[in-house]
């Protein structure tokens, strides 16, 4: 089946009472939106893994959905040390990403995802290893789809060599405020902060090999201040936000997200509020259609710069 443009990111859902739950799937399913990511990390509030998929399992029940209309797709590969939050250590191996997927399947109560992502490179990665895990899961019927998450092209063409189904999707942070997939290749045969390639230019990569990039965390602004929408530390860029809501005829949520969704690689929009209100105004940003100055002064309002 196909995705919808915009993705309801799960991982904080595990907070959430379980009607309250129920409610936000209602809200984004009334919306449109059938495509929900995970990993099976998500449980910080919780303290423990699975906890937020396990969650969307119950909220699934509770709403009736039916199982074959929509997408899920979970990440997996990274351990988690619940006592402190961060990561011990980044696992590939075949027998990990299968214990992993197992305990998936099981908190969100389905037989099978639509899509699963390698959460991080990891450098102790095998490729081939890597390949027949992905071959066995795909044979079972558990896994229909693949990708990666923060990977450069370097990292994907690895995985791609030993891999014998496309890898379709690669999950970057990208929004407003985190823009280095863009930055770099305006600053080119320049010698300012910008024009360092971090990413070794993924965005044009992907869209050449015909992989579809899926912003996370879009409404971030990379900061200690947390979401820029409405924050009064980001003054600039909220009155521009505003001057734009009112232009539109909608509202600061949508038009930010109206700004990922404007590029033409045809990016994913995955949303991670558990707020029905602030959902329903971000979702608002796929019909939002600005123009091309619009897109250029919120990139300025954000304090970036053009060359």
């Amino acid at each position: 089946m196909n995705a919808s443009r915009i993705a309801l990111g799960v991982m904080r859902m595990d907070a959430l009472e379980r009607g309250d739950a129920a409610n936000v799937l209602d809200t984004v399913l009334g919306r449109g939106v059938n495509f929900f990511d995970t990993a099976d990390i998500y449980g910080f509030g919780a303290g423990r893994a699975h906890a937020s998929s396990r969650k969307f399992g119950m909220a699934m029940k509770d709403t009736g959905v039916v199982r074959s209309d929509i997408f899920i797709q979970t990440k997996f590969g990274i351990v988690i040390d619940y006592a402190d939050g961060g990561a011990s250590r980044y696992d590939s191996s075949i027998q990990h990403l299968g214990e992993s997927l197992d305990r998936e399947l099981d908190a969100l109560g389905t037989d099978y995802v639509d899509s699963v992502l390698l959460h991080r490179p990891d450098p102790l990665i095998d490729a081939d290893e890597f390949a027949d895990a992905i071959d066995g899961f795909i044979a079972s019927g558990t896994v229909r789809h693949v990708g990666v998450s923060n990977m450069d092209p370097r990292q994907i063409e690895y995985l791609q060599a030993s891999l014998k189904v496309h890898i379709q999707v690669d999950q970057l942070q990208f929004g407003l405020m985190h823009t280095p997939i863009i930055d770099a290749g305006m600053h080119v045969n320049m010698s300012d902060a910008d024009a360092v390639n971090r990413e070794g230019d993924i965005l044009p990569y992907a869209r050449l090999r015909n992989i579809t990039v899926q912003a996370w965390s879009p409404f971030q602004s990379g900061t200690r201040y947390g979401a820029f929408v409405g924050n009064p530390h980001f003054p600039e860029l909220n009155r521009e936000l505003d001057r734009q809501a009112r232009k539109h005829g909608t509202t600061a949520n949508a038009v930010a997200a109206a700004w990922v969704l404007y590029h033409p690689a045809m990016i994913q929009l995955v949303l991670g509020s558990m707020n029905p209100g602030r959902l329903s105004q971000m979702i608002d940003g796929d019909a939002v259609q600005l123009e091309r100055q619009d897109w250029w002064d919120l990139y300025k309002a954000a304090g970036h710069r053009i060359p």
